[in-house]
């Protein structure tokens, strides 16, 4: 195996380049993951674009590749194995897990996989360090032969999407307003469907409406012709949706979307990872009864269900991959993904790619 590797570096804000770096050393209960696919997350661009996180780093944490080499005591993975790979686990014990706020545990916080550098996921890179915690508290998932690297690669992320949809506590008959309709907006969808829910969409771009009826989303809001709250209201009798999944990140969004819930409805915010300040009514809260929720990252008790989703097929999510570029055109990749066209969905790292044997 050679000394080095080539990642995605992060260096400043708006600064991320192609470099070579070492290759992580593992140690006692640790795998080492030569990476194939990693999906570009939106709060990995947020980072890049506003410098929340010190320099250097090697972001992406939607990570599947290969099992090149096991330390000590690892006994469950071997040399071979197709992975997934979680890079956050809760400790399982404090405060915050016994009332099931994992993203809050402060062991979660921890990020358990690595390309060098301050842990942060590391799978912009060809190889990633999977820590000891991770691997001992079902962090890796394996991959069943059949089942592509790029499927798998949605584990992480459609068990964000099951979090939300679950803290909703969505009742069969209901009518769920999804705003935005990129990868994670349809995927939400998908979810929120699979509740025995009446679901409509809306997005700005008519195209993504258009893919999104490819998974069956039919009844939807062009955002860019119509007013959203108008239309959801006259699509629900005039009272508004049940409940509204706001999966874009814009701020501004979120008055509208708690103007199309109905009196005694509910808002989760599924996009709003950056602090700031909004603007709200909180009459409709108040007099108005309605209740706005937040969803962040991953549950643990949810990581059986979303790998069994995922790779039992139940959705066709390689379909929502629009760009594959390999590692060495990383920095297209992300400027792309920060900027998506009405076209672009999902945009994948492939460092794969590079390798034969894969």
């Amino acid at each position: 195996m050679p000394s080095l590797m080539r990642a995605a570096v992060y260096r400043g804000v708006n600064d991320v380049r192609l470099e070579e770096v070492p290759i992580p050393t593992i140690g006692d209960g640790e795998l080492l993951v030569r990476v194939h696919t990693c999906g570009i997350c939106g709060t990995d661009l947020k980072k890049i674009a506003t410098g929340s996180h010190s320099a250097p780093r090697i972001f992406g944490h939607e990570t599947t590749g290969v099992v090149v080499a096991t330390g000590r005591g690892v006994r469950d993975y071997q040399i071979g194995d197709r992975v997934m790979v979680f890079h956050h686990i809760p400790c399982g014990a404090c405060y915050y897990c016994k009332h099931k706020v994992f993203a809050q545990c402060p062991t979660y916080k921890k990020v358990g996989a690595t390309a060098g550098y301050e842990p942060s996921g590391g799978g912009f890179s060809e190889y990633v360090r999977v820590m000891d915690w991770i691997v001992s508290r079902g962090g890796v998932v394996r991959i069943p032969d059949g089942v592509s690297f790029e499927q798998a690669s949605f584990i992480e992320p459609v068990n964000t999407c099951m979090k939300g949809v679950e803290r909703l506590g969505l009742l069969p008959g209901e009518t769920v307003l999804v705003v935005g309709q990129g990868p994670i907006g349809i995927i939400l969808s998908v979810l929120a469907r699979r509740c025995g829910t009446r679901v409509i969409t809306s997005d700005l771009f008519p195209q993504r409406l258009t893919i999104a009826e490819t998974f069956g989303l039919n009844e939807s809001i062009d955002a860019s012709t119509c007013d959203t709250v108008k239309a959801a209201k006259e699509m629900t009798e005039g009272r508004g949706a049940d409940a509204v999944i706001l999966a874009v990140a814009g701020n501004g969004l979120i008055r509208p979307a708690m103007d199309a819930t109905r009196p005694g409805g509910r808002v989760l915010l599924f996009a709003q990872t950056q602090h700031g300040e909004a603007a709200i009514d909180p009459a409709s809260i108040c007099v108005d009864e309605k209740s706005l929720l937040g969803s962040y990252s991953a549950s643990v008790d949810l990581q059986k269900e979303s790998a069994r989703f995922v790779l039992g097929g139940e959705m066709e999510l390689e379909r929502l991959i629009s760009h594959r570029f390999p590692l060495t055109e990383s920095i297209d990749a992300l400027h792309l993904a920060a900027h998506p066209k009405p076209d672009s969905m999902k945009v994948v790292l492939q460092p794969g790619s590079l390798w034969k044997d894969f």
